[in-house]
């Protein structure tokens, strides 16, 4: 049998503690009951049931309580406030291009390297459709018991995606009775209110428990210009229009542009939405060995984005008696050529105009997500006795999106030509002519997921140190996406890029096993194996071992090792062609337009990413001080043939030198490229990136009783030692474009209670970082500060079944950091707090 050291009870103690806070909300729940429940579980990154809880993955939990006092509203505002997000989340300010999808990005390796589970199985992708990652907008706060954060490598558990590691969503379930909650929020400057009302029925039955929930919840957006600090935006589109970079002053005479357009007044820092969602978990025993179980959710949102009006930006043929555009042209007027507008090289001239007779961009998304979960299990006894469990799950996503005053661009060149004097008056436009080269574009696409799943969990056999775990177990995955563009937009007309559809689907069929070895009453060994076949690039093979030591009755060493893998998405398999006009420079220097078409395209023959993990840390219990545990961890991750983009302007300048591998990588001829003729210009998705990212998280939990007071403080660090992408270290660097890799990032929380009532306070560091992008900008110190939030909440029971909760966000008022890369109002609000100080509220009444 395994000696019950101090660390060991300790752990599992604050394990169960975590699990049975959230079934305690229930006043007919009984602690013993629950404590009881939890000693034989599976933690996230194992499928074998365990009663001691010390592994040798590093496991965050966040429990309901915990989600419910800090007045987070949804799931991505809870993940992206841990200290171990980075890069460039997606999330409720994201305002340009994210489309109201919210993501989690554990280590800032990207969305698509974070697997995210449901009651520990697959969540379907969703969002505008193909996507390749979960939208967490699909999973409503009021239905979270806890999410386990697994922070190591797992793909030889859960298979492909799980790299960088693991957000297992636990959901409520075997609740008995009715909760009702309501909570709300808003800033001190009255904006961007937001607010969720929910309800939880569950009823025992004799040999189940069915459990069932709705939850409507709201966000309003916030305005950019609607704060002091944002530095209005300098755009050099205005109504107006210029041509070839000059006005037309009151009389008449076309002069330098000296006027810019502020594009902060329409745009969003924190974006609006509605979600309606249902639930519902089923607990159903058949006969004395066998459990139907199940669980549903449906989550609809309406969300919206919205950006300043269209910037045009066309490239004007010139007329010329000796060579006529087919296109049309226009004729220069003596007061033009005497401002100094003239054709350039290619007989053209440039002209710029903000669409603001049109009106703002305004994005809209309406979004159906879907997921069912069904299992048999029981048990068979055979040694110490078997579990098994056969389950199916299904996954549905759809998404329209639509774009509120997009414009034709093919229709704008020709009103151009037909109407010049019109469009070069710097008045407004007519009715006819807005409603001429405007429209309403829209698309559609969607996501489809189906899961077979059948394990084998027990014990084998017994040694001197204990029993010998195994898990065993194969699956059969089948996902499919697609994404239809607007038909302008297909077409190449629209003022944005040219897409085609996507569609495409792929399956795979997995077999894996786990064992856990206990060498010693001291040494533990987890192994786990795990083979993918593909339907698309063949197999994937990955392991992980895992070793725990316990040195002593206090203190426990834990280390892990292991490969993954990320296969390639529907979207970078079978995504639909899109043309870029990118800034590019012919080597031959014979293109004079600085502009080039480069069409980015899928690769259906694509490999997969892989990767290695390491961990390695401590737990500390000290016996000396009672309730006080510490978790130190080292962690790499190395991924390589990453699934990217080549830079297209090296593969020109190589080409051009004769480098026949170059020229066939970007679909161009040698002769061709000799020539300055880039007709075809090919950038391919391929196997090409790196990324190299390692680091230090510690946590302190102390829980003591000191002057009447009941004493809880929780302390969590992350310290980045690099972030390499393609051999560029981006760790303490910040660019507004593509993230935040701050060196240091803390969260302090520390809460004193009696009896009915509790009152904590928590802070949330940010690290000091530089900004490289920002080296150009004038007057700019090219780095931000160090960024520290303080928070403060208090709970109070009314009555046994009644609690209020009252608290303030950011309650200093702290303004963002500036960084001027990026164009999101002078900051970047995905990792500083745009909105400011705000207030909120929560009542809960348990019957």
């Amino acid at each position: 049998m395994n000696r019950k050291t101090l660390l060991a009870t300790s752990i599992k103690s604050a394990l169960i503690a975590s699990i049975a806070a959230t079934t305690t909300l229930s006043i007919n729940a009984n602690a013993d009951e629950s404590a009881n429940n939890v000693e034989r579980i599976a933690v996230t990154g194992s499928r074998i049931q365990r009663q001691d809880m010390e592994t040798a993955s590093p496991v965050t939990v966040l429990d309901a309580a915990a989600i419910s006092e800090e007045g987070f509203t949804s799931v991505d505002q809870l993940l992206q406030a841990q200290t171990s997000m980075a890069g460039n989340a997606i999330g409720s300010a994201s305002n340009n291009g994210a489309q109201g999808v919210a993501q989690v990005d554990l280590r800032g390796m990207g969305a698509q390297r974070t697997l995210v589970l449901l009651n520990g199985r697959r969540m379907v992708n969703s969002g505008a459709g193909a996507d390749s990652a979960v939208d967490l907008n699909s999973i409503p706060v009021a239905m979270i018991a806890r999410v386990e954060i697994l922070k190591d490598g797992a793909s030889a558990v859960y298979g492909s995606d799980a790299i960088a590691g693991v957000v297992n969503i636990i959901t409520k379930k075997d609740f008995d009775g009715l909760q009702l909650d309501v909570k709300g929020g808003a800033s001190d400057k009255g904006d961007g209110e937001n607010g969720e009302i929910s309800g939880l029925y569950g009823v025992d039955t004799d040999s189940g428990n069915y459990t069932f929930g709705l939850a409507y919840s709201r966000r309003d957006e916030v305005i950019q210009s609607d704060r002091d600090w944002t530095e209005p935006g300098q755009s050099s589109f205005i109504p107006s229009g210029s041509f070839g970079g000059k006005v037309q002053d009151a009389s008449g005479h076309w002069v330098d542009r000296n006027t810019s357009y502020d594009y902060t007044t329409t745009s969003y820092y924190q974006t609006p939405s509605k979600r309606y969602s249902a639930f519902a978990n089923m607990t159903q025993d058949i006969g004395e060995d066998m459990t139907l179980t199940g669980d549903m959710i449906y989550t609809k949102r309406k969300s919206g984005q919205q950006l300043a009006p269209e910037p045009v930006d066309l490239m004007l043929n010139v007329c010329d008696p000796k060579n006529t555009p087919s296109a049309g042209c226009m004729d220069l007027t003596p007061a033009m050529v005497a401002g100094g507008i003239q054709a350039d090289d290619t007989g053209r001239v440039n002209y710029r105009r903000r669409m603001s007779d049109v009106g703002p961009r305004g994005y809209s998304q309406d979004t159906d997500t879907l997921r069912l979960s069904t299992a048999l299990a029981g048990s068979i006894d055979v040694n110490n006795g078997m579990d098994w469990d056969i389950s199916y799950t299904y996954g549905y996503n759809k998404a329209h999106t639509n774009v509120a005053n997009s414009i034709n661009a093919t229709k704008l060149s020709a009103s151009v030509y037909a109407n010049t004097d019109q469009w070069m008056s710097g008045q407004s436009l007519d009715a006819a002519t807005l409603q001429d080269v405007s429209y309403y574009e829209q698309a559609e696409g969607g996501n489809e997921q189906h899961t077979v799943s059948a394990s084998l969990t027990g014990d084998l056999f017994d040694v001197s140190a204990g029993s010998v775990g195994f898990s065993i177990g194969a699956e059969y995955r089948h996902d499919s996406g697609y994404q239809t563009p607007d038909q302008v937009v297909i077409n190449g007309d629209s003022s944005s890029a040219q897409q085609a559809p996507t569609k495409g689907s792929y399956s795979v069929v997995s077999v894996f096993e786990e064992v856990s070895v206990p060498f010693t009453e001291k040494l533990n060994g987890d192994f786990a194996l795990r083979y993918d076949d593909y339907s698309t690039f063949g197999h994937a093979a990955t392991w992980k071992i895992g070793l725990t030591y316990e040195a002593t009755d206090d203190l426990m060493l834990r280390t892990v090792a292991a490969t993954g893998f990320r296969a390639p998405s529907v979207s970078e398999l079978y995504g639909g062609n899109t043309g870029s006009y990118e800034y590019l420079s012919d080597p031959a220097g014979v293109a004079k337009d600085p502009q080039i078409l480069d069409n980015w395209t899928s690769d259906e023959h694509l490999q997969p990413e892989k990767s290695e993990s390491y961990t390695a840390g401590l737990v500390y219990s000290p016996s000396f001080v009672d309730g006080l545990s510490l978790t130190l961890d080292y962690w790499r991750f190395k991924v390589e043939d990453s699934i990217s983009r080549i830079d297209t302007q090296d593969y020109m300048n190589r080409c051009y030198a004769g480098d026949t591998g170059a020229c066939d990588t970007i679909n161009i001829t040698a002769d061709n490229a000799q020539k300055g003729d880039w007709t075809g210009l090919t950038n391919q998705l391929t196997n090409v990136g790196a990324e190299d990212t390692s680091g230090l998280d510690f946590n302190l939990n102390y829980h003591f009783e000191a002057f009447n007071l009941d004493w809880k403080v929780n302390n969590d660090t992350t310290y980045l030692i690099e972030h390499e992408t393609d051999n560029t270290d981006y760790a303490g660097t910040i660019d507004g474009n593509f993230g935040a890799y701050a060196r240091v990032r803390n969260n302090f929380k520390v809460q004193a209670g009696a009896g009915d009532w509790t009152v904590a306070y928590t802070n949330r560091l940010i690290g000091a970082m530089n900004e490289p992008a920002a080296v150009d900008y004038v007057g700019y110190n090219n780095s931000t500060s160090a960024a520290l939030y303080h928070n403060v909440v208090g709970t109070y029971d009314l009555t046994d079944a009644m609690t209020l909760t009252l608290g303030v966000k950011n309650f200093t008022d702290k303004t963002p950091e500036r960084v001027v890369s990026g164009s999101d109002g002078g900051t970047s609000p995905d990792i500083f707090d745009p909105v400011g100080r705000q207030y909120y509220a929560g009542f809960s009444m348990k019957l």
